[in-house]
């Protein structure tokens, strides 16, 4: 394995230093993103315990002592040990601020002001800084002071009544999907304030709400809604707009089919004996098609069972027709196509370097700028003396006497 990259970031967010208040997963989301795209980051975490997500284990990672959810989410951020809620550690929080561009928290509403480190208190000090707040349900509305989890913004942002079979319970996504597109947005919200504080010398703050990006991405469901006034239905794994664009049963297992207009339609059934469906106005377009969702899939179930799934595959994809297998992860990682993309990333891990991690790549791939995997997702504390020295000039008198009093 090459020898790990120098840890001087070079990408296109270089010199922008991120003072990162996040935990679990929502807010490192974010901030990571700014970190493999090269901004500096600090993750401040309580003394003794850290990232909640440090204890979300098993599994762990190989070889270390750390979960494999933290160190999914933690890459390219330098870990400082601080007590917000003593005197000495909001100085030292203030002092850090001072020297940022950014600032990522995702505290209850109104949380931080208690600290001193509110937005309306940061921004008459540091009137540049972006500050990011990623909460439940955004900073105002009656809901607004609860908290938010992942699968409570699934079933309160409508995904889970769209999910699961039709006489099934609703289901919400196999990963925390509320969780992870509310830091991209977060990203997103952050890199816009950033071109307008160059642009005009003011920051401001990136008021993102989970249940909001949820709402947000219900896209062509949600359109449907707004279109119709009707409840869109469960409809397992088909498609609410396009027929058939759905899972069939094959001889050996499943397959995904995804036909996605008339020409495609017409070509997979005259390549398979269907023919005589395309006279049929109930088969002929895509909208009769989806009046009769039933009969189409009951009518094309027997010729996708009578073949193999990898036997379907071959044959479509020759066709140009949209198909794939079903995958568990362990077939996911070993497919040609993710190994050749670079999905994963191996780095040093420890404070000498002595492990190795496994991390999913970052997938924004820029042709002059490409991601950096420069800092392993820290250890607890790891970088705590090397910033406040290098930083805020603390020598180790002062950091030994902040670590008796707990403030490290």
């Amino acid at each position: 394995m090459a020898e790990p990259k120098m840890a001087e970031p070079t990408g296109p967010l270089k010199g922008l230093k991120v003072f990162d208040l996040t935990r679990v997963l929502a807010g490192p989301t974010c901030v990571q993103m700014l970190a493999d795209l090269g901004a500096d980051v600090i993750k401040i975490e309580k003394p003794g315990s850290g990232d909640d997500t440090r204890a979300f284990a098993p599994p762990f990672v190989p070889g270390t002592k750390e979960s494999a959810y933290f160190v999914g989410v933690n890459r390219n951020k330098r870990s400082v040990t601080l007590d917000i809620a003593s005197k000495e550690g909001q100085e030292i929080a203030l002092g850090l601020i001072a020297q940022c561009d950014i600032l990522v928290e995702n505290f209850k509403v109104g949380a931080l002001a208690k600290y001193g480190l509110g937005y309306e208190q940061l921004h008459a000090k540091f009137p540049r800084l972006v500050y990011c707040s990623i909460t439940g349900f955004g900073q105002t509305g009656p809901y607004a002071p609860r908290p938010g989890y992942d699968s409570l913004i699934q079933a309160m942002g409508g995904v889970m009544s769209l999910t699961g079979e039709p006489d099934g319970l609703p289901q919400k996504v196999g990963v925390p999907v509320a969780d992870v597109f509310a830091g991209l947005y977060g990203c997103i919200g952050v890199l816009a304030a950033l071109r307008h504080r160059d642009a005009t010398g003011q920051g401001q703050q990136v008021d993102i709400g989970m249940l909001d990006t949820h709402v947000a991405w219900l896209a062509n469901q949600g359109m449907n809604y707004l279109a119709t006034g009707e409840n869109p239905p469960r409809l397992g794994n088909q498609h609410p707009n396009i027929v058939p664009y759905q899972v069939f049963p094959t001889a050996d297992g499943h397959v995904v089919l995804s036909v996605g207009n008339d020409p495609t339609f017409k070509r997979f059934c005259e390549s398979f004996g269907l023919e005589h469906l395309l006279a049929d106005e109930r088969f002929a377009t895509n909208a009769a098609r989806v009046q009769n969702r039933q009969l189409v899939t009951d009518t094309l179930t027997p010729t996708m069972k009578s073949q193999t799934t990898a036997w379907w595959v071959e044959r479509l994809e020759a066709l140009k027709i949209g198909c794939g297998p079903i995958n568990k992860l362990s077939e996911v990682f070993a497919d040609p196509q993710v190994q050749a993309r670079g999905a994963v990333v191996e780095m040093r891990h420890g404070a000498q370097g002595e492990n190795t991690v496994k991390v999913i790549a970052n997938p924004v791939r820029l042709s002059e700028t490409p991601a950096e995997y420069r800092l392993p997702p820290p250890l607890l504390g790891q970088h705590t003396d090397e910033v406040l020295s290098g930083r805020l000039g603390l020598d180790a008198a002062a950091l030994a006497a902040l670590r008796e009093k707990g403030v490290i």
